[in-house]
């Protein structure tokens, strides 16, 4: 199966099983999921969770008991600006300043509780959580099809904000886990060289922490992406190669 086909099943399965959750449909979206809360307490219960002071997450829906929890925590989360469209790409929530720790990593709200900054004023990030519309046991992982995670991850790789030692986590329903064994889809889920693997899968039911035998990228791969699209994005048409 190619990516499309398996993001169209596992959107399917959550609907038709009954555990998607809102916002509806599921498609097109790093679909919410019953259980999420429940995989974001197991998610806090582990060591990475624990050691981490910085939280890169996306601004998902099914992620945002893991936001929230993270501020609770007293660690900084950052969450990117939709589609990277301005320079200073990231919202940076501070635990010490945020007053309203339900509303403001909700998408709609960090605008009005974040202050937002660029890749250079984020601090070295200890945990990065992405959303997921499926990912297998041994980390491969297939998002909405829109490359913002990724991107947003090479992004602080060129700077050095991330590296190897930075551990990648995503929190997904069963349905999700491609080769797993509620999982929907059994082929295994075809990676490219800019997709950034996981390092530890969370669901409502268990926690997967595995090797993973998938390089992640170590920057950006111009090469992959189309001029119009660099120009669309600021804080890569400042990084491009021959930017002046």
């Amino acid at each position: 199966m190619d990516k499309q086909a398996i993001r169209e099943a596992v959107w399917d399965a959550l609907e038709s099983e009954g555990v998607a959750r809102f916002p509806f449909p599921p498609h097109d979206r790093i679909p919410n999921f019953e259980g999420a809360e429940r995989a974001t307490d197991r998610l806090t219960e582990t060591a990475v969770w624990n050691a981490a002071e910085t939280v890169k997450a996306n601004p998902d829906s099914p992620q945002l008991p893991v936001r929230r929890a993270a501020l609770r925590a007293g660690k900084t989360v950052y969450m990117a600006v939709p589609r990277l469209r301005d320079e200073r790409c990231f919202y940076e929530l501070d635990p010490a300043g945020v007053d309203d720790i339900e509303a403001a990593p909700a998408v709609s709200n960090v605008a009005d509780h974040a202050e937002q900054v660029g890749p250079e004023a984020v601090e070295s990030v200890d945990l990065v959580v992405s959303g997921s519309v499926a990912v297998t046991e041994d980390g491969a992982r297939i998002g909405k099809g829109e490359g913002f995670s990724d991107l947003e991850y090479a992004v602080l790789a060129e700077l050095g904000l991330v590296d190897e030692s930075t551990t990648i986590v995503t929190t997904v329903h069963e349905l999700q886990v491609a080769g797993g064994p509620e999982g929907v889809v059994e082929s295994e889920v075809p990676i490219d060289a800019h997709d950034v693997p996981m390092d530890s899968v969370v669901t409502p039911d268990r926690t997967i922490e595995m090797e993973t035998p998938y390089d992640r990228p170590d920057g950006v791969d111009w090469d992959a992406l189309e001029a119009e699209r660099i120009a669309e994005m600021p804080v890569l048409a400042a990084r491009a190669p021959g930017h002046e």
